[in-house]
Protein backbone atom coordinates (compact mmCIF):
# COMPACT_ATOMS: atom_id res chain seq x y z
CA UNK A 1 0.00 0.00 0.00
CA UNK A 2 1.19 3.50 -0.89
CA UNK A 3 -0.44 6.83 -0.17
CA UNK A 4 -0.18 10.51 -0.95
CA UNK A 5 -1.84 13.37 0.90
CA UNK A 6 -3.08 16.80 -0.09
CA UNK A 7 -4.36 19.51 2.21
CA UNK A 8 -6.67 22.37 1.23
CA UNK A 9 -7.42 24.59 4.22
CA UNK A 10 -9.07 22.25 6.75
CA UNK A 11 -9.67 19.36 4.37
CA UNK A 12 -7.16 16.56 3.96
CA UNK A 13 -7.41 14.07 1.10
CA UNK A 14 -5.36 10.90 1.47
CA UNK A 15 -5.13 8.84 -1.71
CA UNK A 16 -4.29 5.17 -1.23
CA UNK A 17 -2.91 2.84 -3.91
CA UNK A 18 -3.46 -0.83 -3.10
CA UNK A 19 -1.84 -3.66 -5.07
CA UNK A 20 -3.91 -6.41 -6.69
CA UNK A 21 -2.60 -8.92 -4.15
CA UNK A 22 -3.53 -6.72 -1.19
CA UNK A 23 -6.92 -5.97 -2.70
CA UNK A 24 -7.69 -9.63 -3.20
CA UNK A 25 -6.96 -10.15 0.49
CA UNK A 26 -9.64 -7.60 1.42
CA UNK A 27 -12.09 -9.19 -1.02
CA UNK A 28 -11.48 -12.52 0.69
CA UNK A 29 -12.06 -10.95 4.14
CA UNK A 30 -15.29 -9.39 2.89
CA UNK A 31 -16.34 -12.80 1.57
CA UNK A 32 -15.55 -14.53 4.89
CA UNK A 33 -17.55 -11.95 6.84
CA UNK A 34 -20.60 -12.02 4.55
CA UNK A 35 -20.80 -15.51 3.02
CA UNK A 36 -23.35 -16.63 5.60
CA UNK A 37 -25.89 -14.15 4.21
CA UNK A 38 -26.14 -15.79 0.80
CA UNK A 39 -27.37 -19.11 -0.57
CA UNK A 40 -26.99 -20.85 -3.91
CA UNK A 41 -28.92 -23.97 -5.03
CA UNK A 42 -26.86 -27.11 -4.42
CA UNK A 43 -24.74 -25.59 -1.61
CA UNK A 44 -25.26 -25.24 2.14
CA UNK A 45 -25.73 -21.65 3.25
CA UNK A 46 -22.41 -20.24 4.40
CA UNK A 47 -20.39 -22.85 2.51
CA UNK A 48 -20.67 -21.49 -1.03
CA UNK A 49 -17.22 -20.87 -2.58
CA UNK A 50 -16.43 -17.24 -3.28
CA UNK A 51 -16.08 -17.67 -7.08
CA UNK A 52 -19.49 -19.40 -7.18
CA UNK A 53 -21.15 -16.54 -5.26
CA UNK A 54 -19.51 -13.96 -7.52
CA UNK A 55 -20.63 -15.79 -10.64
CA UNK A 56 -24.15 -16.17 -9.24
CA UNK A 57 -24.68 -12.68 -7.78
CA UNK A 58 -22.15 -10.65 -9.77
CA UNK A 59 -18.44 -9.94 -9.63
CA UNK A 60 -18.90 -6.75 -7.62
CA UNK A 61 -20.93 -8.21 -4.75
CA UNK A 62 -18.09 -7.84 -2.19
CA UNK A 63 -16.52 -4.66 -3.54
CA UNK A 64 -18.22 -2.21 -1.16
CA UNK A 65 -17.47 -4.26 1.95
CA UNK A 66 -13.89 -4.89 0.84
CA UNK A 67 -13.36 -1.18 0.18
CA UNK A 68 -14.71 -0.33 3.64
CA UNK A 69 -12.35 -2.84 5.29
CA UNK A 70 -9.43 -1.58 3.26
CA UNK A 71 -10.16 2.08 4.02
CA UNK A 72 -10.66 1.37 7.71
CA UNK A 73 -7.34 -0.45 8.08
CA UNK A 74 -5.17 1.81 5.97
CA UNK A 75 -6.66 5.04 7.33
CA UNK A 76 -5.88 3.80 10.83
CA UNK A 77 -2.30 3.00 9.76
CA UNK A 78 -2.00 6.46 8.21
CA UNK A 79 -3.05 8.17 11.47
CA UNK A 80 -0.61 6.04 13.47
CA UNK A 81 2.24 7.18 11.22
CA UNK A 82 1.12 10.83 11.00
CA UNK A 83 0.50 11.91 14.61
CA UNK A 84 0.36 15.56 13.58
CA UNK A 85 -2.91 14.94 11.71
CA UNK A 86 -5.86 15.69 14.02
CA UNK A 87 -9.23 14.72 12.50
CA UNK A 88 -12.25 16.65 13.82
CA UNK A 89 -14.88 14.60 11.98
CA UNK A 90 -15.50 11.15 10.57
CA UNK A 91 -13.66 10.43 7.31
CA UNK A 92 -15.47 9.56 4.09
CA UNK A 93 -14.48 7.76 0.93
CA UNK A 94 -14.52 9.95 -2.16
CA UNK A 95 -16.64 7.78 -4.47
CA UNK A 96 -15.38 9.60 -7.57
CA UNK A 97 -11.79 8.70 -6.72
CA UNK A 98 -12.33 4.94 -6.60
CA UNK A 99 -10.60 3.09 -9.45
CA UNK A 100 -10.41 -0.70 -9.65
CA UNK A 101 -8.43 -2.56 -12.30
CA UNK A 102 -6.04 -5.47 -12.71
CA UNK A 103 -3.29 -3.55 -10.92
CA UNK A 104 -5.37 -3.10 -7.77
CA UNK A 105 -7.40 -0.28 -6.25
CA UNK A 106 -6.95 3.47 -5.88
CA UNK A 107 -9.27 5.47 -3.61
CA UNK A 108 -9.26 8.71 -1.67
CA UNK A 109 -10.34 9.36 1.90
CA UNK A 110 -11.48 12.89 2.73
CA UNK A 111 -11.42 14.14 6.32
CA UNK A 112 -11.83 17.48 8.02
CA UNK A 113 -8.83 18.16 10.24
CA UNK A 114 -7.82 20.50 13.01
CA UNK A 115 -7.25 23.97 11.54
CA UNK A 116 -3.81 25.49 11.39
CA UNK A 117 -3.53 28.38 13.85
CA UNK A 118 -1.01 31.15 13.16
CA UNK A 119 -0.82 33.14 16.36
CA UNK A 120 -1.25 36.88 16.23
CA UNK A 121 0.00 39.24 18.92
CA UNK A 122 -0.65 37.92 22.40
CA UNK A 123 2.17 39.72 24.24
CA UNK A 124 2.94 43.39 24.69
CA UNK A 125 -0.69 44.52 24.46
CA UNK A 126 -2.10 47.44 26.45
CA UNK A 127 -5.73 47.32 27.60
CA UNK A 128 -7.52 50.29 29.12
CA UNK A 129 -8.39 49.61 32.74
CA UNK A 130 -12.06 49.44 33.65
CA UNK A 131 -13.12 51.87 36.37
CA UNK A 132 -15.05 50.02 39.09
CA UNK A 133 -18.55 51.15 39.92
CA UNK A 134 -18.89 53.62 42.76
CA UNK A 135 -20.91 52.42 45.70
CA UNK A 136 -24.08 54.46 46.15
CA UNK A 137 -26.35 54.74 49.15
CA UNK A 138 -29.00 52.94 47.09
CA UNK A 139 -26.67 49.93 46.75
CA UNK A 140 -26.34 49.64 50.52
CA UNK A 141 -30.10 50.10 50.97
CA UNK A 142 -30.78 47.37 48.40
CA UNK A 143 -28.53 44.94 50.28
CA UNK A 144 -30.24 45.83 53.56
CA UNK A 145 -33.61 45.18 51.93
CA UNK A 146 -32.48 41.68 50.91
CA UNK A 147 -31.37 40.94 54.48
CA UNK A 148 -34.68 42.24 55.83
CA UNK A 149 -36.57 40.02 53.37
CA UNK A 150 -34.57 36.99 54.48
CA UNK A 151 -35.40 37.74 58.10
CA UNK A 152 -39.07 38.59 57.56
CA UNK A 153 -41.79 36.64 59.32
CA UNK A 154 -45.34 35.94 58.28
CA UNK A 155 -48.13 36.92 60.63
CA UNK A 156 -51.61 35.46 60.39
CA UNK A 157 -54.47 37.91 59.75
CA UNK A 158 -58.03 37.11 60.87
CA UNK A 159 -59.77 40.47 61.20
CA UNK A 160 -59.94 41.64 57.59
CA UNK A 161 -60.44 40.37 54.02
CA UNK A 162 -57.72 39.67 51.45
CA UNK A 163 -55.63 42.59 50.20
CA UNK A 164 -53.03 42.98 47.49
CA UNK A 165 -49.69 41.58 48.69
CA UNK A 166 -51.21 39.07 51.12
CA UNK A 167 -49.97 35.50 51.12
CA UNK A 168 -52.83 33.02 51.04
CA UNK A 169 -53.36 29.36 51.72
CA UNK A 170 -56.18 28.20 49.43
CA UNK A 171 -58.05 25.19 48.11
CA UNK A 172 -59.43 25.34 44.58
CA UNK A 173 -61.15 23.23 41.96
CA UNK A 174 -61.32 24.41 38.33
CA UNK A 175 -63.87 23.27 35.79
CA UNK A 176 -64.41 23.85 32.08
CA UNK A 177 -67.99 23.33 30.87
CA UNK A 178 -68.76 21.91 34.31
CA UNK A 179 -66.03 19.23 34.12
CA UNK A 180 -62.90 19.28 36.31
CA UNK A 181 -59.67 19.23 34.26
CA UNK A 182 -56.24 17.79 34.98
CA UNK A 183 -54.06 20.08 37.07
CA UNK A 184 -56.98 22.33 38.00
CA UNK A 185 -57.45 21.11 41.58
CA UNK A 186 -55.23 21.67 44.63
CA UNK A 187 -55.39 21.88 48.40
CA UNK A 188 -53.40 24.08 50.78
CA UNK A 189 -51.83 25.92 47.84
CA UNK A 190 -49.70 29.00 48.65
CA UNK A 191 -50.37 32.12 46.60
CA UNK A 192 -49.17 35.69 46.98
CA UNK A 193 -51.66 38.23 45.64
CA UNK A 194 -49.94 40.33 42.99
CA UNK A 195 -47.32 37.71 42.12
CA UNK A 196 -49.08 36.92 38.80
CA UNK A 197 -48.20 33.23 39.13
CA UNK A 198 -51.75 32.14 38.26
CA UNK A 199 -53.62 32.84 35.04
CA UNK A 200 -54.73 36.47 34.48
CA UNK A 201 -57.76 37.48 36.55
CA UNK A 202 -57.46 34.73 39.15
CA UNK A 203 -55.53 36.58 41.86
CA UNK A 204 -57.37 39.87 41.42
CA UNK A 205 -60.74 38.23 42.13
CA UNK A 206 -59.53 36.88 45.48
CA UNK A 207 -59.20 40.40 46.88
CA UNK A 208 -62.08 40.83 49.35
CA UNK A 209 -62.35 37.15 50.34
CA UNK A 210 -62.50 36.42 54.08
CA UNK A 211 -60.85 33.50 55.85
CA UNK A 212 -63.03 30.40 55.51
CA UNK A 213 -65.04 31.88 52.64
CA UNK A 214 -65.73 29.91 49.44
CA UNK A 215 -66.66 31.54 46.15
CA UNK A 216 -66.71 30.82 42.42
CA UNK A 217 -64.54 32.97 40.19
CA UNK A 218 -64.54 32.99 36.38
CA UNK A 219 -61.39 33.27 34.29
CA UNK A 220 -60.36 32.77 30.65
CA UNK A 221 -57.21 30.87 29.76
CA UNK A 222 -54.83 32.81 27.47
CA UNK A 223 -54.70 31.86 23.81
CA UNK A 224 -51.00 31.02 24.21
CA UNK A 225 -51.52 28.77 27.25
CA UNK A 226 -49.18 25.75 27.21
CA UNK A 227 -52.03 23.20 27.38
CA UNK A 228 -53.74 23.06 23.99
CA UNK A 229 -57.03 21.81 25.48
CA UNK A 230 -57.34 24.91 27.67
CA UNK A 231 -56.27 27.65 25.26
CA UNK A 232 -58.90 30.40 25.20
CA UNK A 233 -61.30 28.35 27.35
CA UNK A 234 -63.50 29.89 30.04
CA UNK A 235 -63.20 28.20 33.42
CA UNK A 236 -64.88 28.44 36.82
CA UNK A 237 -62.74 27.94 39.92
CA UNK A 238 -64.33 27.22 43.29
CA UNK A 239 -61.90 28.76 45.76
CA UNK A 240 -61.71 28.56 49.57
CA UNK A 241 -59.37 30.84 51.52
CA UNK A 242 -57.94 28.83 54.42
CA UNK A 243 -55.53 31.42 55.77
CA UNK A 244 -54.29 34.98 55.22
CA UNK A 245 -50.76 35.96 56.25
CA UNK A 246 -48.77 39.14 55.77
CA UNK A 247 -45.05 39.63 55.61
CA UNK A 248 -43.65 41.58 58.55
CA UNK A 249 -40.20 43.08 58.03
CA UNK A 250 -37.89 43.78 60.98
CA UNK A 251 -37.15 47.39 61.89
CA UNK A 252 -33.88 48.81 60.62
CA UNK A 253 -32.17 49.65 63.93
CA UNK A 254 -29.25 48.62 66.09
CA UNK A 255 -31.11 45.54 67.33
CA UNK A 256 -31.57 44.39 63.75
CA UNK A 257 -27.83 44.81 63.12
CA UNK A 258 -27.01 42.75 66.22
CA UNK A 259 -29.39 39.99 65.13
CA UNK A 260 -28.09 39.58 61.59
CA UNK A 261 -24.39 40.48 61.90
CA UNK A 262 -21.41 40.69 64.22
CA UNK A 263 -21.82 44.45 64.59
CA UNK A 264 -23.36 46.27 67.52
CA UNK A 265 -24.85 49.17 65.57
CA UNK A 266 -26.67 49.73 62.30
CA UNK A 267 -24.05 52.34 61.34
CA UNK A 268 -21.18 49.86 61.62
CA UNK A 269 -23.19 47.18 59.81
CA UNK A 270 -23.91 49.55 56.91
CA UNK A 271 -20.21 50.48 56.72
CA UNK A 272 -19.33 46.78 56.43
CA UNK A 273 -21.93 46.31 53.69
CA UNK A 274 -20.42 49.24 51.80
CA UNK A 275 -16.95 47.70 52.17
CA UNK A 276 -18.14 44.34 50.81
CA UNK A 277 -19.92 45.94 47.86
CA UNK A 278 -16.78 47.97 47.08
CA UNK A 279 -14.71 44.78 47.02
CA UNK A 280 -17.29 43.11 44.77
CA UNK A 281 -17.29 46.02 42.33
CA UNK A 282 -13.48 45.99 42.25
CA UNK A 283 -13.44 42.25 41.45
CA UNK A 284 -16.07 42.74 38.76
CA UNK A 285 -13.88 45.42 37.16
CA UNK A 286 -10.86 43.09 37.33
CA UNK A 287 -12.83 40.29 35.68
CA UNK A 288 -14.02 42.70 32.99
CA UNK A 289 -10.40 43.69 32.30
CA UNK A 290 -9.34 40.05 32.15
CA UNK A 291 -12.19 39.21 29.76
CA UNK A 292 -11.31 42.22 27.58
CA UNK A 293 -7.65 41.16 27.45
CA UNK A 294 -8.46 37.55 26.57
CA UNK A 295 -10.94 38.65 23.89
CA UNK A 296 -8.29 40.92 22.36
CA UNK A 297 -5.78 38.06 22.28
CA UNK A 298 -8.32 35.79 20.59
CA UNK A 299 -9.43 38.46 18.11
CA UNK A 300 -5.79 39.00 17.12
CA UNK A 301 -5.69 35.43 15.77
CA UNK A 302 -8.33 34.82 13.09
CA UNK A 303 -8.98 31.10 12.55
CA UNK A 304 -10.78 29.33 9.72
CA UNK A 305 -12.97 27.12 11.92
CA UNK A 306 -14.34 23.89 10.40
CA UNK A 307 -18.10 23.72 10.42
CA UNK A 308 -17.93 20.31 12.12
CA UNK A 309 -16.26 21.80 15.19
CA UNK A 310 -18.97 24.43 15.54
CA UNK A 311 -21.73 21.85 15.17
CA UNK A 312 -20.04 19.61 17.74
CA UNK A 313 -19.90 22.50 20.22
CA UNK A 314 -23.59 23.25 19.62
CA UNK A 315 -24.32 19.56 20.27
CA UNK A 316 -22.51 19.88 23.60
CA UNK A 317 -24.56 22.93 24.61
CA UNK A 318 -27.78 21.12 23.75
CA UNK A 319 -26.73 18.00 25.68
CA UNK A 320 -25.95 20.18 28.71
CA UNK A 321 -29.35 21.87 28.40
CA UNK A 322 -31.11 18.50 28.16
CA UNK A 323 -29.34 17.43 31.34
CA UNK A 324 -30.49 20.56 33.15
CA UNK A 325 -34.05 19.93 31.98
CA UNK A 326 -33.91 16.32 33.19
CA UNK A 327 -32.95 17.54 36.67
CA UNK A 328 -36.20 19.51 36.66
CA UNK A 329 -38.24 16.53 35.48
CA UNK A 330 -38.62 17.87 31.95
CA UNK A 331 -37.42 16.81 28.51
CA UNK A 332 -36.53 18.73 25.37
CA UNK A 333 -39.80 17.89 23.58
CA UNK A 334 -41.87 19.35 26.43
CA UNK A 335 -39.64 22.41 26.48
CA UNK A 336 -40.27 23.04 22.78
CA UNK A 337 -43.98 22.48 23.31
CA UNK A 338 -44.22 24.99 26.17
CA UNK A 339 -42.01 27.65 24.60
CA UNK A 340 -43.01 27.26 20.96
CA UNK A 341 -39.34 26.98 20.00
CA UNK A 342 -37.72 24.32 17.79
CA UNK A 343 -34.44 22.43 17.66
CA UNK A 344 -33.54 24.37 14.52
CA UNK A 345 -34.04 27.68 16.31
CA UNK A 346 -32.11 26.47 19.36
CA UNK A 347 -29.14 25.50 17.21
CA UNK A 348 -29.29 28.88 15.51
CA UNK A 349 -29.38 30.66 18.88
CA UNK A 350 -26.34 28.73 20.12
CA UNK A 351 -24.28 29.23 16.97
CA UNK A 352 -22.57 32.56 17.74
CA UNK A 353 -21.69 31.38 21.24
CA UNK A 354 -20.33 28.10 19.85
CA UNK A 355 -18.17 29.87 17.24
CA UNK A 356 -16.69 32.10 19.94
CA UNK A 357 -16.03 29.14 22.26
CA UNK A 358 -14.27 27.10 19.56
CA UNK A 359 -12.25 30.11 18.39
CA UNK A 360 -11.13 30.80 21.95
CA UNK A 361 -10.21 27.17 22.56
CA UNK A 362 -8.14 26.94 19.37
CA UNK A 363 -6.18 30.11 20.14
CA UNK A 364 -5.56 29.07 23.74
CA UNK A 365 -4.38 25.62 22.62
CA UNK A 366 -1.95 27.27 20.21
CA UNK A 367 -0.53 29.52 22.95
CA UNK A 368 -0.22 26.57 25.35
CA UNK A 369 1.75 24.72 22.69
CA UNK A 370 3.90 27.74 21.80
CA UNK A 371 4.72 28.46 25.45
CA UNK A 372 5.03 24.78 26.39
CA UNK A 373 2.64 25.21 29.32
CA UNK A 374 2.20 22.00 31.32
CA UNK A 375 0.56 20.92 34.55
CA UNK A 376 2.66 19.32 37.26
CA UNK A 377 1.28 16.48 39.38
CA UNK A 378 1.53 18.72 42.44
CA UNK A 379 -0.53 21.47 40.79
CA UNK A 380 -3.17 18.98 39.67
CA UNK A 381 -3.46 17.51 43.16
CA UNK A 382 -3.75 21.00 44.63
CA UNK A 383 -6.58 21.78 42.21
CA UNK A 384 -8.35 18.54 43.12
CA UNK A 385 -7.98 19.29 46.83
CA UNK A 386 -9.31 22.82 46.35
CA UNK A 387 -12.38 21.48 44.54
CA UNK A 388 -12.99 18.76 47.14
CA UNK A 389 -12.89 21.33 49.95
CA UNK A 390 -15.24 23.62 48.05
CA UNK A 391 -17.91 20.91 47.76
CA UNK A 392 -17.37 19.71 51.32
CA UNK A 393 -15.89 16.35 50.35
CA UNK A 394 -13.01 14.48 51.96
CA UNK A 395 -9.96 14.93 49.74
CA UNK A 396 -8.70 11.36 50.07
CA UNK A 397 -12.11 9.80 49.42
CA UNK A 398 -12.81 12.19 46.56
CA UNK A 399 -9.50 11.33 44.93
CA UNK A 400 -10.24 7.60 45.04
CA UNK A 401 -13.42 8.13 43.02
CA UNK A 402 -11.75 10.08 40.22
CA UNK A 403 -11.64 8.51 36.78
CA UNK A 404 -8.88 9.31 34.22
CA UNK A 405 -11.25 11.69 32.43
CA UNK A 406 -11.87 13.54 35.72
CA UNK A 407 -8.16 13.97 36.31
CA UNK A 408 -7.78 15.22 32.73
CA UNK A 409 -10.42 17.87 33.55
CA UNK A 410 -8.40 19.14 36.52
CA UNK A 411 -5.22 19.06 34.45
CA UNK A 412 -6.91 21.34 31.90
CA UNK A 413 -8.02 23.63 34.73
CA UNK A 414 -4.41 24.00 35.89
CA UNK A 415 -3.17 24.65 32.36
CA UNK A 416 -5.92 27.23 31.77
CA UNK A 417 -4.99 29.02 35.00
CA UNK A 418 -1.32 29.06 33.96
CA UNK A 419 -2.27 30.36 30.52
CA UNK A 420 -4.35 33.22 31.91
CA UNK A 421 -1.59 34.19 34.34
CA UNK A 422 0.92 34.24 31.49
CA UNK A 423 -1.31 36.45 29.34
CA UNK A 424 -1.89 38.86 32.25
CA UNK A 425 1.86 38.94 33.01
CA UNK A 426 2.90 39.58 29.38
CA UNK A 427 0.41 42.40 28.77
CA UNK A 428 -0.54 45.65 30.45
CA UNK A 429 -3.85 46.80 31.86
CA UNK A 430 -3.61 50.52 32.58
Amino acid sequence: MKYTQKREKNTLTVTFKVSAEEWNGFLQRAYEQNKGKYSVPGFRKGHVPRHVLENYYGKGMFLEDALYLCAQEYYGDFLDKNKEVEPVARPSIDDKSVKIDDKGVTFGIVVTIHPEVTLGQYKGLTIQKTAPQKVKAADVDAELSKVRERNARFVEVTDRPVRDGDQLNIDYCGKVDGVAFDGGTAEKQSLTIGSHTFIPGFEEQLVGFNVGETRDIEVTFPEDYHEDKLKGKQAVFTVTVNEITVKELPELDDEFAKDVSEFGSLKDYKADIKKNITERYNKEAERADEDKLLETVVDNTPVDIPEEMIEEQIDQYIDDFKYQLSNSGLNIDNYFKYTGSTMEQMRKDYRERAEKAVHTRLVFEAIVKAENITASDEAIEAKIKEYAERIGSDYEEFGKQLQPADRYYFENQVITDELIQLIKKENTIA
